[in-house]
C-alpha cells in the first residue's frame, strides 16, 4: 500500500518540487498538465536539435508516491500488516510532514491544497499489457501484442502484425503511425518497392511487406531500434532489408514514408526525395497540424498534400515529378 500525493504548482516550480520530494522521502513523483482533457489543456513537443517550447506545463499536476511505513528520507520499505487498521489522521500527518521537508528544500512555501488517498500494489506487468489491446486498421491489417495473439486473432481477410512495446517507437497506437499504416492500407499496390526511413520498431516496413510489397528496406540511425525490427520482422515472418543511416542507401522505390519528426524531415529533405522513384510517392508523418505546411514546401520535386489529420497530427503524402 502507498500514499499517494497530488498538488498544483506554477511550471516554473516542477522541476524544483520534483527534487525536493524525492529527497524528502517520495519513492516516485510523477508531472502531467494539471489542464488535460480541458481547453486548457498545453501540448509539449520537443523537436531534435530544438529546445522544446517549456520544460513543464503552466499549471503541472505533481503526484508523489509514498511507502505507507517511510517516516523518514531514506528509510527502508518494510511491508505494512494489511490486517492493521488504516489512521487517516496519521496519513494525512505523515503528507504534510514530507511536503514541509520538501518545501524546505525547494525553498518554496507548501501547498495548502492537496490530494490524499492510497494506492495498492499490484502486477504493473499485467497493468501495462492492459493497455494495449488488439485494432484493426483500415480493410487490411490487424495490429496485436503477443499476449493477446491468440485470444484475439485477425478477422477473416487481415493481416496480422504481431507487435509489443519496446525500445524502438511504432506499436500502432501512436496517431502518426496509424495515419501512416492507414495510407499503406489503402494505397500500396502489391509488387511496389518500399523504404521505411526512421523504421524504429519496424512496423510499417512489416505491414507493408504483409499487404505485398514486392522488396522492403528499413532504414535508422539507432542501434536499438534496427535490432529491435529485426526480431519484430521475424516474429512476423516479414522479409525486410535493414540498413543503418550511415551505410549506402538503396536504390529509389516506389514508396518512401518517413514517421519521424518536423526538424529531421525539413533537414532530410532532399535525401528522402532522392530515395523516391520517378513517379513515386512519398508519405511523411509526424508532424503536428501546423507544421505541415511548412515541411511541404520543403520538398521541391514531390507535390505534397495533407492526405489525413488525426488528434492534432498530419500525414502528407504527394508524388515524385521527372
Amino acid at each position: 500500500m502507498w500514499l499517494r500525493i497530488r498538488f498544483t504548482v506554477d511550471g516554473a516550480a516542477a522541476d524544483a518540487w520534483t527534487d525536493a520530494l524525492l529527497a524528502a522521502g517520495a519513492s516516485s513523483v510523477d508531472t502531467s498538465d494539471a489542464d488535460a482533457d480541458s481547453e486548457a489543456e498545453c501540448a509539449l513537443f520537443g523537436e531534435p536539435s530544438e529546445p522544446p517550447p517549456a520544460s513543464a506545463w503552466p499549471r503541472t499536476l505533481i503526484t508523489a508516491l509514498v511507502p505507507r511505513d517511510a517516516s523518514s528520507p531514506g528509510a527502508p520499505p518494510e511491508a505494512p500488516d494489511a490486517s492493521a487498521p488504516i489512521d487517516l489522521d496519521e496519513e494525512r500527518r505523515r503528507a504534510h510532514a514530507l511536503l514541509a521537508r520538501a518545501a524546505a528544500l525547494a525553498a518554496r512555501p507548501a501547498p495548502t491544497a492537496i490530494e490524499l488517498d492510497r494506492l495498492g500494489d499490484e502486477d504493473w506487468v499485467q497493468a501495462t499489457q492492459r493497455q494495449f489491446a488488439a485494432f484493426p486498421v483500415g480493410n487490411r491489417l490487424w495490429i496485436t501484442p503477443s499476449w493477446h495473439a491468440s485470444s484475439q486473432p485477425a478477422p477473416g481477410g487481415r493481416a496480422a502484425i504481431v507487435l509489443d512495446p519496446g525500445l524502438a517507437f511504432g506499436t500502432g497506437s501512436h496517431p502518426t503511425t496509424r495515419l501512416c499504416l492507414e495510407w499503406l492500407d489503402e494505397n500500396l499496390r502489391a509488387g511496389e518497392t518500399v523504404i521505411d526511413y526512421g523504421c524504429g520498431s519496424g512496423i510499417l516496413a512489416i505491414a507493408a511487406a504483409k499487404l505485398g510489397a514486392r522488396s522492403v528496406t528499413g532504414i535508422d540511425i539507432d542501434p536499438q531500434a534496427l535490432a529491435a525490427a529485426a526480431r519484430n520482422a521475424a516474429d512476423n515472418d516479414a522479409a525486410i532489408e535493414l540498413r543503418s543511416s550511415s551505410d549506402a542507401m538503396p536504390p529509389p522505390a516506389d514508396v518512401v514514408v518517413a514517421n519521424i519528426l518536423a526538424n529531421p524531415l525539413r533537414v532530410l529533405a532532399p535525401l528522402l526525395e532522392t530515395l523516391v522513384a520517378s513517379g513515386g510517392r512519398l508519405v511523411l508523418a509526424g508532424l503536428l497540424d501546423r507544421q505541415a505546411d511548412e515541411i511541404a514546401r520543403c520538398y521541391r520535386n514531390v507535390t505534397l498534400q495533407a492526405w489525413r489529420s488525426a488528434e492534432g497530427w498530419t500525414c502528407l503524402a504527394g508524388t515524385r515529378r521527372g
